[in-house]
């Protein structure tokens, strides 16, 4: 997992900023070595990037990663159509400098976000995202190859047929 915060989900190791840096390649040489990753976990943390730092992570992801291997990733989505969601999540963020999203560089449709991984020369599934009209897409998957919290199916937010948070949550496989 990485950028996990407090988050921690069984069977994955929890990184911070400081052990496995997406805008470092040299952290994840020193973190990795000569192993390759089988599955990485990113939720919520491309959108503190700028896009050229989101390439650039996503390429090193690729590098890193075994043939076949794949990264989970989530964003908050610029589609969904909810005034006070999108005034949480904007470039800058609302409220105080400590607030999480002060630092928000960018803010992701799904099109743009699968296209840097697709740049990096990664095949891209979308998991859950909103359209261009603010419809949401979810397409099943399994949680338990990689759980984002920020889903359909795990935020609290999303009770009783009514979507209160969502993500842009995709798949990036290395060929393999």
């Amino acid at each position: 997992m990485i950028g996990a915060g407090s988050q921690a989900w069984a069977g994955w190791l929890p990184t911070q900023r400081e052990e496995l840096n997406l805008t470092s390649r040299a952290s994840f040489e020193r973190y990795f070595g000569g192993r390759r990753a089988d599955a990485l976990l990113c939720e919520h943390v491309w959108e503190h990037l700028t896009l050229e730092e989101g390439e650039a992570a996503a390429q090193v992801c690729f590098d890193f990663l075994t043939p076949g291997g794949f990264l989970r990733c989530a964003v908050p989505d610029a589609h969904f159509p909810d005034a006070e969601y999108q005034r949480a999540v904007q470039v800058g963020g609302p409220g105080p400098a400590d607030h999480p999203a002060a630092d928000h560089r960018i803010v992701y449709d799904a099109a743009l976000f699968r296209s840097i991984f697709e740049a990096a020369g990664f095949e891209v599934e979308l998991l859950e995202y909103c359209d261009e009209q603010g419809r949401f897409h979810y397409h099943g998957w399994d949680v338990s190859t990689g759980p984002v919290y920020r889903s359909l199916m795990l935020d609290h937010r999303n009770r009783d047929g009514r979507i209160g948070f969502v993500s842009i949550i995709l798949d990036a496989r290395r060929p393999g």
